[in-house]
């Protein structure tokens, strides 16, 4: 190897050499590229571009420039990067979608929040903005210190000596090496007031502060959902906020949509809208018809049309949980202390800045007060030299006489006691500045700027001063630029379930033979007197019939028994709304029931997740042979997909109903041929979920008897037992009437059955102030009040409640409970709570209806 005179080889370890060689690196990435400074903010291209503007002098009240101009500026004289670079970082500070307060003001297609890309910046112009200025405010006083550039020509700021917590307010983003930024922005009246609360006590804890800024405020608006990951970002530095689109429901020609009006910080529409229509197309996504982006200058508009049969919330939901219109956003806060990287929580942010604006008061009052002096000093040796007439006279004739300038200074030190500076300053004088209102004038000047110096000096010895003009600055920041928040705060976000989205509205399941089901709202029933004729209620097929009708409110749960013994459950909202006159949907379509099992009973209970209320309250079951059995709540509050076992059925013998009781109740079980047998609750002891029951009727001889119905009773003063036969007669009779008994036996005569009544269908109990619903094989509803009904003796044959066409029976009855106090026709909208099947027994002041789904004697092969 051929070696020049004068040089050697120095061998080094390539491992050593490398690993210098990257910390040099990475410390040059985090240090000067991709950690903003804890001051002002910034990382060095933000710096650097809001300089080269304020260099060129393209300030928010002077002319637009050419962005190329701009970018040429900051490239040749402080940034020696791409091109793209910088134009980017220009961009981004003028999209009202990037920043929560834009730094720079565009003019020309700076992209779009759907990720379009902006126009070349040989097409665009730009300027400050009115806000950016304060960044830059007094960076002319020597408040910031500056560096050499690249190439060593020209000087660039260090720091920006800005007035606006841009940190906090704007955010950061930016990764380095081994470590990264994520700053949320938040909103500028909030902060200063959390500063200003900082400034007037240096010990405020991080709770007090959040009062005054409650949390991140995004440039696109949208929820922040649930407060947990702001607390531990404020109190850290580092948290997880989960953000939500702003949604609502609209009704579009007829068709339920959702409408989207802000979105996630950060999410790219058009990506959102195009991911959103795949998960449509590969079918997780369900209940969405087509979307429409009907977004344009007067803001945001996302509609979603949903399908016919969709529930709103729970398309919402979903769409939250696969799509970005729920997103989250890390809040990593790391910026550079001293050159160092540190994580800050919002303490610390507030006190560098704070700390940041005392030393820029500090060093523009030391400047103000350097040039006030240096003013003084001249001043004062112009009222030396033109004070009086004399004087004047005097110095014009030195000058006069003097052959060179220089020799004139000379002679005027001299003959003056004047210092050089004041001496040229003399020399340098008008003419017009001699005559009298002039020298009056620099008389006034000089006691203005004493008063001054006095002034700035005080504020250099009074440290609460400097304070209170932070202060001061701080709220006129506010008064020119505060805005209203954008980001609403969910505070109940995070473990929110769907039904705190959905109105707790009382609505009416109808389950048809087929087992067709829907809700509906009951403010679509209207009320009849007894005997009437109806009103169609369901469209149901040739075949079918509405066999269950039960009242519930939305945030109820549903058990669904089925007669193979299996149990089932669905949340009331999930049950598909229909109209009155709608057919509903298939239940098989709703859980997975085998094709031969049938829903029998349903049970409306409370909150299943409440452990109090699931171990005092009980489900009942009876079969279609007079078995029954009676288990603990808590054994059906874990649901599985495929259902759980309920009881255990013997051969020839089907679920019949289940209801729900709190074990200090009585029981009646009804029969076909119109017996009923009464016994208390206690008298069943609880069994397990698998166990098959214990004999509650004996049914006798009769070779089709069957039970057609049970009912718990637990206010025996006020219900009356109700029973009716499917030719439309009911009478109601005390409950004493029946005499107490043990389970097992025949039972007393409850209704006289004969050929015109035909046999028992129904048994419920009721009280004066619930309203009965009755609805009949061919469709037909008829709601009327239970008063009109008496109460009369236990053999009776009872009242017509009903007029039945020829050939048409009764298929079920269910009772409603009735808001005494709201006008006849808004009557039904107002119900009180109801629930289905029976939860007589909680403490519910027993507000809850029981709901009959009685069996019709439809299990005849004769009558199917």
């Amino acid at each position: 190897m051929n070696m020049t005179e004068g040089e050697k080889l120095i061998p080094i370890n390539i491992e050593e050499e490398m690993k210098s060689a990257y910390i040099d690196y990475s410390m040059s990435v985090i240090v000067s590229r991709a950690l903003p400074d804890v001051r002002d903010g910034l990382k060095p291209v933000h710096r650097r571009v809001l300089f080269g503007m304020y260099e060129l002098g393209v300030f928010s009240n002077r002319a637009y420039k050419k962005s190329a101009r701009i970018v040429g500026e900051v490239l040749g004289k402080f940034h020696p990067h791409g091109d793209t670079s910088v134009y980017d970082t220009m961009v981004r500070m003028a999209q009202p979608w990037s920043l929560r307060y834009l730094l720079v003001d565009g003019q020309g297609n700076f992209g779009s929040v759907d990720g379009d890309q902006p126009a070349a910046m040989r097409y665009t112009e730009a300027r400050l903005q009115k806000i950016s200025d304060e960044l830059l405010a007094d960076i002319d006083k020597e408040t910031v210190d500056f560096k050499l550039n690249f190439d060593d020509t020209i000087y660039e700021p260090t720091v920006l000596p800005t007035r606006i917590p841009t940190l906090l307010v704007n955010g950061a983003s930016g990764i380095a090496v081994g470590m990264a930024t994520n700053m949320a922005p938040h909103n500028l009246g909030e902060v200063i007031d959390g500063t200003v609360a900082y400034i007037d006590n240096r010990d405020i804890s991080i709770d007090e502060l959040s009062k005054h800024i409650t949390a991140p405020d995004f440039p696109t608006g949208g929820i922040i959902y649930g407060y947990d990951g702001v607390k531990q970002a404020f109190e850290t530095g580092r948290g997880r906020v989960v953000m939500r689109a702003k949604a609502n429901f609209e009704e579009v020609h007829g068709r339920d949509c959702i409408i989207v009006t802000e979105i996630p910080y950060q999410v790219n529409k058009a990506d959102m809208i195009a991911k959103t229509a795949d998960l449509i197309k590969d079918g997780k996504l369900d209940g969405i018809a087509e979307i429409r982006d009907e977004s344009d200058r007067q803001g945001m508009r996302i509609v979603y049309v949903l399908k016919m049969d969709a529930i709103p919330n729970v398309v919402l939901n979903q769409l939250y949980k696969f799509t970005q219109l729920q997103s989250s956003f890390s809040i990593n806060n790391i910026a550079l202390v001293n050159g160092r990287p540190e994580q800050l929580n919002l303490k610390d942010m507030i006190r560098h800045f704070v700390d940041h604006r005392h030393e820029v008061v500090v060093r523009r009052t030391e400047f103000e007060l350097r040039k006030a002096q240096e003013r003084a000093h001249i001043l004062e040796g112009y009222m030396k030299v033109i004070g009086t007439q004399d004087d004047l006279d005097r110095a014009i004739k030195i000058i006069r006489e003097s052959e060179t300038p220089e020799i004139a200074r000379e002679s005027l030190m001299t003959a003056f006691d004047l210092s050089e500076i004041q001496a040229r300053a003399i020399l340098e004088l008008r003419l017009r500045t001699l005559t009298g209102l002039e020298i009056d004038k620099i008389r006034a000047e000089y006691e203005e700027i004493m008063k001054t110096i006095e002034y700035l000096k005080n504020i250099l010895s009074d440290e609460d001063l400097r304070f209170s003009i932070i202060k001061e600055e701080l709220e006129e920041i506010k008064r020119k630029y505060a805005d209203e928040r954008r980001s609403e705060i969910d505070y109940s976000g995070g473990d929110l379930n769907i039904e705190d989205l959905i109105p707790d509205d009382n609505v009416v399941l109808t389950i048809s033979h087929l087992g067709y089901i829907k809700r509906t709202p009951l403010t679509e029933y209207k009320k009849q007197s007894r005997g009437g004729v109806g009103n169609r209620a369901a469209t149901t097929r040739d075949e079918d019939f509405l066999e269950y009708i039960v009242v519930a409110t939305n945030h109820q749960y549903m058990l669904f028994f089925t007669e193979k013994g299996k149990c089932f459950w669905l949340r009331v909202f999930e049950i598909p709304e229909g109209s009155k006159t709608s057919k509903g949907r298939a239940i098989q379509n709703l859980i997975n029931i085998e094709p031969d099992d049938k829903v029998k009973a349903y049970i409306l209970t409370h909150d299943l997740m409440d452990e109090e209320y699931v171990n005092n309250n009980y489900v009942i079951m009876v079969t279609k042979n007079g078995i029954i059995k009676k288990t603990s709540l808590e054994a059906y509050s874990r649901p599985r997909i495929n259902g759980i076992n309920a009881i255990t059925i013997r051969e020839d013998d089907t679920l019949l109903e289940a209801l729900l009781t709190d074990g200090k109740s009585q029981i009646m079980i009804a029969t076909k041929y119109g017996k009923a047998i009464r016994f208390e609750d206690e008298k069943v002891r609880p069994m397990g979920r698998t166990a098959s029951g214990v004999r509650g009727i004996n049914l006798g001889d009769d070779k089709d008897n069957e039970v057609i119905g049970m009912i718990v009773v637990s206010d025996m003063e006020n219900e009356t037992v109700l029973v009716v036969s499917e030719k439309g007669y009911g009478k109601r009779t005390s409950i004493e009437d029946y005499r107490e008994t043990n389970r097992g036996g025949k039972g007393v005569t409850t209704l006289n059955i004969t050929e015109k009544t035909g046999k028992l269908i129904a048994i419920e109990s009721v009280t004066d102030d619930n309203d009965l619903m009755i609805i009949n094989k061919s469709g037909v509803a008829i709601r009327t009040g239970l008063s009109e009904i008496r109460v009369m003796g236990r053999a009776t044959q009872g009242v017509k409640l009903i007029n039945l066409k020829k050939n048409d029976e009764i298929a079920a009855i269910a009772k409603v409970e009735v808001d005494e106090d709201v006008e006849e026709e808004n009557e039904e909208s107002q119900t009180q709570e109801q629930s289905g099947t029976m939860i007589e027994g909680d403490n519910q002041n027993n507000k809850n209806t029981t709901i009959s789904s009685e069996e019709n004697n439809n299990e005849n092969p004769t009558e199917e």
